[in-house]
C-alpha cells in the first residue's frame, strides 16, 4: 500500500470517531435521538467502510476483489466487524502465499 492509502484510512477514521462524538454530543443534548437523526448516524459507518473499501476494489487484482465480494456476503450473515477481520487476514494470507 501507498501512503496515499493510509492517509485515506487514517483519515476516513478519524472523521468516523468524530462523527460518531458528534451524535453522542447531540445525544447528551437532546435526550433522545429523533429517527431520521439517529438512521443517519447509523448510516456513517457503512459510507465510511465504502469508501475504504471501493479504491481497493477498482486498484486492486481479482484476489482483493474476490475476497471483498466474499467478505460482503459474509457480512450478510456475521457482524460487518468479524467479516473486515476475516478478509483483511484472508488478503495478508493470500498475499504471503503470493497470491
Amino acid at each position: 500500500m501507498n501512503a496515499d492509502l493510509w492517509l485515506l484510512i487514517v483519515l476516513a477514521g478519524v472523521l468516523t470517531y468524530i462523527t460518531r462524538f458528534a451524535g453522542h454530543l447531540l445525544l447528551s443534548r437532546l435526550g433522545t435521538i429523533p429517527p431520521r437523526l439517529d438512521a443517519a448516524l447509523n448510516a456513517v459507518p457503512p459510507a465510511m467502510l465504502i469508501t475504504i473499501v471501493v479504491p481497493a476494489f477498482v486498484d486492486g487484482g481479482w484476489v482483493e476483489r474476490l475476497v471483498i465480494v466474499g467478505s460482503g456476503i459474509l457480512a450478510l450473515r456475521i457482524s460487518v466487524l468479524n467479516s473486515v477481520i476475516i478478509g483483511v487476514g484472508a488478503i495478508a494470507l493470500l498475499r504471503a502465499l503470493g497470491a
